[in-house]
């Protein structure tokens, strides 16, 4: 199954998309994690975006392309994926798709994780995070015991300062003007799913599950893999015929 999914900071994306590895077993792809792996390993690709970062440039969408390109031709990608973070405009989604359809692997849905307004803001705005054990808390939905105080070791609660109201809001509205585009692509072409967003992590899934399974394209998807990668029946075998027994012809008198 090869899976486009959508949703704003604070989503839930990523808690969904680990759940989505475990249950289908394809890898997610991220391509932020993909630049920061090239840049690391010194691949040409990695060379050319490290060019372009030291240059107090945006790595251009030819270079996200190339990688994403490179990660598909491993063979875990086989039997589908999960691409995290791009398209992020029109252009990108057109040119993703020619790509995709070049190396034969086609997106067969983009999930949209839908949340409102409000609660994103709840989210992102609430969080606090403990510096040592890496812990995380939310002052509005899940807020530690002891105020401040990380209930794993006891150590002060941090608040990212770039986690405020005016900062949040701005991001959610780049998101908002962005994204919407996005989805319009994908309806058109008869791939867009929207789940909402909101309740515990295993509803949420549950919805996941139910939009993926249920779509024509993911019914394709799964007999494609099944095609590629089932058992071949074993062939039947004749059962070996029984000697017949021959009659004694009766002796003349």
């Amino acid at each position: 199954m090869r899976i486009v999914l959508l949703g704003a900071p604070g989503s839930g994306k990523g808690t969904q998309a680990k759940l989505l590895i475990e249950r289908y077993h394809i890898p997610q792809i991220s391509t932020g994690d993909l630049l920061r792996a090239a840049v690391a390993a010194g691949t040409p690709v990695g060379k050319k975006a490290k060019a372009t970062m030291d240059a107090g440039k945006l790595v251009s969408d030819d270079i996200v392309l190339a990688l994403i390109r490179e990660r598909l031709r491993k063979s875990d990608t086989k039997g589908g994926f999960i691409l995290d973070g791009f398209p992020r405009n029109i252009p990108q989604a057109d040119a993703l798709d020619r790509l995709l359809r070049t190396l034969k692997k086609p997106i067969d849905l983009a999930v949209l994780i839908d949340v409102e307004f409000g609660v994103l803001l709840k989210r992102l705005t609430g969080r606090r995070s403990c510096p040592k054990c890496g812990a995380v808390f939310n002052v509005y939905f899940s807020p530690a015991k002891v105020e401040g105080k990380c209930d794993a070791c006891g150590e002060a609660l941090v608040h990212r300062a770039d986690d405020n109201e005016s900062t949040i809001t701005s991001r959610l509205e780049v998101f908002d003007a962005q994204t919407k585009p996005l989805i319009d692509f994908y309806k058109a072409h008869g791939k867009l799913r929207a789940i909402k967003g909101t309740g515990e992590i295993d509803q949420i899934f549950k919805r996941m599950v139910s939009a993926l399974e249920e779509a024509p394209a993911a019914k394709a998807a799964r007999a494609r893999v099944e095609r590629k990668t089932g058992a071949k029946k074993p062939a039947k075998t004749k059962a070996a015929k029984k000697p017949v027994a021959r009659k004694k012809a009766k002796a003349k008198r």
